[in-house]
């Protein structure tokens, strides 16, 4: 690689860690923002607002990119998420930083899908291993990184640094994507599948809100939860109704005719889920169970995300070496599941450092999903629906990561208030507030039931969870090892500003 494709690449790293980044110093400088801007009624739609136009975004960015050059969007798309970021630093209510975090969003969405699609015109497949290696490294340091800024900005900075950061991360890597990447200019005259682009925002919305909302805010059974299923299957349906016809798809349909391509985003949708996880419920766990305050819960899960680095960087290594790479989704799901099955060992006893350590098999498990979908995706598309193919990757993964919050979430839910009924009783297990600070009021037989219920929840989690990376484990058996391309698909290689 030469001097100036890989300030490029730094400049398209950058870019992209921006986004979740962001959004994981978000969840420790909620508290003060709610303090701060009030509004407590609305405070979940910070990041449900953020995750519905990312997700609604994300496949419109890839076919812009393809359409008007992959450079220019992708730069318009960190133009679009720095103004977000700057306008919700500067909000005065709530209501204001949940319409520019949809401005946030809109621009994520671009953020991912850009990266990658620039990555697959500059540099062939069988030579991107080690780059898609570097780019999969960029969620666990945010993963790790964002609680702790967000823990610092909070408390010493004020909350309003946890947009304001992204600011200088974002104007740095406009720079260096502007000197440093150069491609073929294009322009593509079509006309724009509006119509494909409205129906598949109204699905991803409604599907979002049923995420988001189901078994919390509304009944699964409930009329809202049935309304919005009904919607959302209703527009996917005219929606492959209409890309059939369009002579433009918004989501080219024909690149699920390729075997190796759908396998990948359904199982990249199931490794999203299998982040989830890590992410989500294990810090709960340690929280609550352990009693570690909410930085350090993020550090005890450490080894699934350093795991997780070494297998992308490994894989990625390997594949390019090679260029075999079925084995490792195989390889994946067993491990996930694996690692998922490892977790029914959290107990309230058990030794914290061995209750961080099996958080490690999972990590592996996912980062041999994640790096290998990606690399099936890009080798799979043709050059020109490169953006489409990249928007897939990133849409599957946020939908998969969403759905998992949801689906996940209402195991461990469900099963820690059964134990907890069972234990306490209806009338107290509803009184019950789930913090360490109320747990020190309690008895020491309720704090015991407490802890026992949050294992439990994350048992019947672990469970669900595992059953997706067997299914998983399954998929993989049916990709086809095709070669992988060895020409990059640009026209112009990169080469450095005058």
């Amino acid at each position: 690689m030469d001097r100036s494709l890989r300030v490029g690449v730094i400049g398209v790293m950058l870019g992209m860690i921006t986004a979740p980044l962001d959004g994981m110093m978000l969840g420790p400088a909620l508290p003060a923002i709610v303090k701060d801007l009030g509004g407590l009624e609305y405070f979940s739609w910070v990041a449900t607002a953020y995750l519905i136009c990312m997700a609604a975004s994300t496949p419109i960015w890839g076919k812009l990119g393809d359409l008007y050059g992959r450079k220019a969007v992708y730069m318009a798309a960190i133009v679009v998420f720095l103004l977000g970021s700057g306008l919700s630093g500067a909000a005065h209510d709530m209501i204001q930083l949940v319409c520019f975090r949809m401005v946030q969003g809109l621009g994520a969405g671009g953020l991912m899908t850009g990266a990658l699609a620039l990555i697959g015109e500059l540099v062939p497949p069988r030579h991107s291993g080690k780059l898609m290696g570097l780019f999969g490294i960029m969620m666990p340091i945010a993963f790790i990184a964002g609680p702790l800024l967000g823990g610092l900005f909070a408390g010493q900075l004020g909350w309003r640094w946890a947009f304001f950061v992204n600011l200088p991360i974002g104007a740095t890597a406009l720079l260096l994507i502007g000197a440093a990447v150069r491609l073929e200019r294009r322009r593509i005259r079509t006309r724009i599948d509006y119509l494909g682009a409205l129906l598949l925002t109204v699905a991803l919305v409604a599907l979002s809100l049923v995420a988001s909302w189901g078994g919390t805010q509304y009944a699964w059974g409930s009329t809202p939860i049935l309304a919005l299923i009904l919607i959302g299957v209703a527009a996917l349906a005219t929606l492959l109704f209409v890309e059939r016809r369009a002579a433009e798809p918004i989501v080219p349909l024909g690149l699920f005719a390729d075997r190796n391509f759908t396998l990948a985003q359904v199982i990249r949708f199931l490794g999203g889920v299998g982040m989830v996880v890590a992410a989500t419920f294990l810090p709960q766990y340690m929280h609550l169970v352990h009693g570690a305050s909410p930085i350090a819960s993020g550090l005890l899960i450490l080894p699934a995300m350093l795991g997780m680095v070494a297998v992308l960087i490994g894989t990625g290594r390997l594949i390019s070496r090679n260029g075999r790479y079925r084995i490792y989704p195989i390889l994946g799901g067993s491990t996930v599941a694996a690692g998922m099955l490892a977790l029914l060992m959290l107990r309230p006893g058990i030794n914290l450092a061995l209750a961080s350590g099996l958080t490690l098999i999972g990590g592996l498990g996912v980062g041999m999903l994640m790096q290998s979908t990606t690399i099936i995706t890009i080798n799979s598309a043709e050059p020109r629906d490169m953006g489409a193919a990249s928007g897939s990757v990133t849409l599957w993964h946020t939908m998969g990561a969403s759905l998992g919050v949801a689906a996940l979430g209402a195991l461990y839910t469900a099963r820690l208030q059964d134990t907890l009924i069972d234990h306490l009783g209806a009338e107290t297990a509803t009184r019950i507030a789930l913090t360490p600070e109320a747990l020190i009021r309690l008895t020491p037989a309720a704090r015991e039931a407490v802890r026992l219920a949050v294992s439990d929840g994350i048992h019947a989690m672990a469970l669900g969870a595992a059953a997706l990376g067997a299914l998983a484990f399954v998929l993989a058996w049916f990709i086809r090892e095709v070669p992988l391309r060895d020409s990059a698909p640009s026209a112009e290689p990169a080469t450095a500003a005058a």
